[in-house]
């Protein structure tokens, strides 16, 4: 296998089209009919998102994704046909080696929060932890479907969080720099939703962990992407393919262009490199 090429796909803003809500963006007919053909001439496709099981999974089930990079790289799972909500979230067990998980103590990600609330009492943050989102302000501001609740970060569960997310003020932004841990690293996702991980827990470092799973070079990969947290695992793969409405540090690094998502980018370049 370490010669079979294989397709790696970031989701809001590259797969999806664009909605007003966050839960109205879509897969096309031509992007699910384009990714089935290619999964058909033996060529895996892989989705990595910063989306968690909730909002990814039914994207996921409706590509037949051969894996999946759900939360930037927190979560990985390496067989979709064989996972499902419970499983994905912790609730059940799931089968061995199908899932990584890349996080951190609940109780030091609590510690965290309290500290940088010391601070700024204003922030708004919060911890996420199979797929329930522990925070101090109203989640469905930003996201309407997530499950989540209010909590003043000393009675969240003991457990293996995914990631902290913040929605910073444009003018909170310098000071909460100085606050992140050194155990932390920082992604940035349209430009407003920080997400604070762990330092293996991103798309590149997930890319590699599944091209070690399966025995398959990352120079045959082809990724698409848009955002920042995406250029780590277009920069490791063969070829890193940005869509035309992706951020200008995006567009700099990638070896092509392809249309933007709301035209079917994605597809468009399938169709013509692979079908």
């Amino acid at each position: 296998m370490p010669h079979t090429p294989f397709i790696i796909a970031d989701l809001d803003g590259t797969l999806l089209h664009d909605a007003e809500r966050f839960e109205d963006r879509a897969l096309s007919a031509r992007t699910i009919e384009t990714v089935h053909a290619v999964r058909s001439r033996g060529i895996p496709v892989v989705v990595a998102t910063a989306r968690p099981v909730s909002t990814g999974l039914s994207i996921v089930q409706a590509l037949h994704a051969d894996a999946c990079i759900y939360l930037n790289g927190a979560l990985i799972d390496f067989d979709p046909s064989q996972s499902d909500y419970a499983s994905l979230t912790g609730h059940k067990p799931s089968s061995p080696g199908s899932l990584v998980k890349n996080g951190f103590d609940s109780q030091r990600a609590c510690e965290v929060c309290r500290a940088m609330l010391s601070v700024m009492p204003d922030l708004e943050i919060g911890i996420v932890m199979d797929d329930i989102r522990y925070t101090n302000f109203d989640v469905s501001r930003y996201w309407a479907t997530q499950t989540w609740q209010y909590t003043d970060f000393r009675d969240v569960p003991h457990g293996i969080a995914d990631k902290i997310i913040i929605f910073p003020r444009a003018e909170q932004t310098n000071l909460l720099h100085e606050l992140i841990p050194d155990d932390f690293t920082v992604h940035v996702s349209e430009g407003r939703l920080w997400m604070l991980m762990a330092p293996h827990a991103n798309k590149k470092d997930a890319v590699q962990a599944l091209c070690d799973q399966w025995g398959m070079d990352a120079q045959q990969a082809t990724a698409f992407g848009d955002d920042m947290v995406d250029i780590g695992m277009m920069n490791l793969s063969g070829t890193g393919v940005a869509v035309a409405n992706a951020n200008p540090a995006v567009l700099s690094i990638a070896d092509e262009v392809c249309p933007s998502n709301n035209d079917d980018g994605v597809a468009q370049w399938l169709e013509h490199a692979m079908l």
